[in-house]
């Protein structure tokens, strides 16, 4: 399947987005998440993004103050994956202007959205910006 789930978390560790593509119980979620937050946040920047928890394999980056960490199968590639995060990243900075946590609170819907038009059932689908985009840009002009 490739991708397992996507966090973005900021630096005290609280989740700000949070989107699965298996399923899991509320409880299990909150389990997973907090083990894989307080792995990765007590790493420093010397380590690699790279961490395995369980039978995932979390790739991570931060950028400011946002973490964002990738749940994905053992056999997925790791470079690919922080690829993808910074293909993330770049377009929400092309749609927010630089976006922060602040951007992610506010338009939360806005930023799944994004997220969907990119992976589908746990596969990336769109790497494109200007596809991911114009679908986001054509609800803000209807509304």
């Amino acid at each position: 399947m490739g991708i397992r789930f996507i966090l973005m978390v900021n630096k005290q560790g609280q989740t700000r987005l949070a989107q699965y593509y298996e399923w899991l119980t509320l409880e299990e979620r909150r389990a997973l998440e907090g083990e894989i937050v307080r792995k990765c946040l007590a790493r420093n920047e010397q380590q690699c993004s790279f961490v395995e928890h369980r039978n995932y394999k979390i790739v991570y980056r931060r950028y400011a103050s946002l973490f964002f960490l990738v749940g994905v199968d053992n056999d997925e590639n790791e470079l690919a994956i922080l690829e993808f995060i910074h293909l993330l990243v770049e377009t929400m900075d092309r749609h927010f202007g630089n976006v922060c946590e602040l951007d992610i609170m506010f338009h939360l819907e806005k930023a799944h959205f994004m997220l969907e038009e990119m992976v589908m059932n746990g596969c990336i689908v769109e790497t494109s910006k200007a596809n991911i985009l114009t679908p986001v840009q054509l609800l803000e002009k209807t509304s």
